[in-house]
């Protein structure tokens, strides 16, 4: 039998469960208390970030005010720098007229002037005067000198007025209308030659034809610059609004990237804030749970850790909020867990003492042992020569589990064709020293056990307090 490994369960006394059962409900209550600071905290730092956030909000909220001041003061130096050149060009449509009145060229300029002075009050109250005033100076350049068909006494002064007519349109006569800007030249060398004396009559039927051709080649001209001139501003206005459409789509894009980048940073930053209330005690669970012989528990919450220090690396701002929630929600079950492993270590470790007392009060001598991940493994031997290793360990319901392996024990068994009792050395010992783990105060050892043990087997005390071990027939 001494070669078998022999078994004994281990239950605890009412006094040591009692202490038991009060040390429980000691670290019951500074878990709830742990975890009422923690909330404290997480609270703490909830109020603290909602205060961020509203001074965040409060500083973009003054960005966007600064910003709209700026755009609004860019819009009215626009409007600031149209309004100087629309006055410039109301001043040169000014300087067209008063040239007229000076020239004589027409007497009949009340209306135009009257024109002028309606543009220059819609300019002095910010209103866009638009293609007015080109239209005006168009009107006023058409206009030719008064009765020139008519006056025929003069035909030297009504040629330099013609002439004066076509020069006025300057280069863009010939650049915008070859044609007309020809045919008058052609036209009024023809009246140049008709205004030699005694061809009057040529000269007078020539004036209606140079006064059509001018006018005409006038407004052509007066109608392209015109058009040039709405096309280019057009143009400069398409330009204008694309860029500032493209600057406002650049700037609301760049601030949207700014508030998404900054909205991760300030959940990442609360994130982390969040672990550092539970990232000391989730790393004090899993070293403990590892060294209790716990790994499945130290996996979980070493598992759930990384999952929030792996978020946070990536930047994963859901990712890290998720984790972490998750690490608190396990942290509390996770340290109760812990709690009854170290209960159940200490238990051990007080069985270990108990033991190693009640083997060495039988003459065991302690040759020492270790700790192998929570259970315990002791050496000793006795004066016979005979060697046992005793293995403190936990058994599949938490209780304490006493193994031994016994090498060079005698053990005998029983001959029942001689009619004796022979006493089982070995069993008889360990019987005795189960007896002497505590009692009530300490632990109470079940029956000793081995592979092939006969189940009728029992055992009655004989003198001297030895044991004997009989078997039923």
């Amino acid at each position: 039998m001494s070669g078998s490994p022999k078994y004994s369960s281990v239950g605890v006394g009412a006094l040591y469960a009692q202490r038991e059962a009060a040390e429980r409900r000691r670290r019951a209550e500074e878990r709830r208390a742990r975890e009422r600071r923690r909330a404290a905290e997480r609270e703490r730092l909830a109020r603290e970030a909602e205060r961020r956030r509203a001074a965040a909000a409060r500083r973009e909220a003054e960005v966007a005010a600064r910003r709209a001041a700026e755009r609004t003061a860019q819009e009215a130096r626009v409007r600031a720098g149209q309004a100087r050149a629309d006055e410039r060009a109301l001043d040169e449509v000014r300087g067209l007229l008063a040239e007229a009145r000076r020239s004589g060229e027409r007497a009949d300029l009340g209306s135009l002037e009257g024109e002028l002075t309606g543009l220059r009050l819609r300019a002095a109250r910010g209103e866009p005067l638009g293609g007015a005033v080109e239209e005006l100076r168009g009107r006023i350049v058409d206009r030719g000198p008064a009765e020139t068909g008519k006056r025929t006494e003069d035909r030297t002064a009504t040629l330099a007025a013609f002439v004066r007519r076509l020069a006025a349109t300057g280069q863009d006569g010939p650049a915008l209308d070859a044609d007309g800007h020809r045919a008058c030249t052609d036209l009024l060398e023809q009246l140049r030659e008709a205004g030699a004396p005694g061809r009057e009559v040529r000269f007078e039927a020539l004036l209606g034809t140079v006064e059509h051709a001018l006018t005409r080649h006038t407004v052509t001209v007066t109608e392209a610059l015109a058009a040039a001139e709405r096309a280019a501003r057009t143009a400069r206005e398409r330009a204008a609004a694309d860029e500032a459409e493209r600057v406002r789509n650049e700037t609301a894009a760049a601030e949207r990237e700014a508030a998404a980048e900054k909205a991760v940073e300030t959940a990442l930053a609360e994130a982390a804030e969040r672990l550092g209330v539970v990232r000391e005690a989730a790393e004090a669970v899993v070293a403990a749970a590892a060294e209790l012989g716990d790994p499945g528990l130290a996996g979980e919450i070493g598992d759930a850790l990384r999952a929030v220090t792996g978020a946070l690396a990536g930047r994963s701002a859901a990712g890290a909020r998720t984790a972490v929630a998750d690490l608190e929600r396990r942290l509390p079950d996770a340290e109760g867990r812990l709690d009854e492993l170290e209960l159940a270590y200490e238990r051990r470790r007080d069985l270990v003492e108990a033991l190693r007392d009640a083997m060495t009060g039988e003459g065991f001598a302690f040759e020492g042992g270790e700790d192998d991940g929570g259970s315990f493994r002791l050496h000793f031997s006795r004066p016979t020569g005979a060697m046992y290793e005793t293995t403190v360990a936990t058994g599949d319901d938490g209780a304490p589990v006493l193994v031994y392996h016994v090498d060079g024990e005698p053990d005998t068994t029983f001959r029942a064709e001689q009619g004796e009792a022979v006493c089982d050395t070995t069993e008889a010992l360990l019987e005795r020293v189960h007896l002497a783990l505590g009692g009530d105060d300490g632990f109470v050892a079940g029956e000793l056990t081995w592979d092939g043990k006969p189940p009728d087997r029992r055992a009655e005390p004989l003198p001297g307090g030895t044991v004997r071990w009989w078997t039923n027939p």
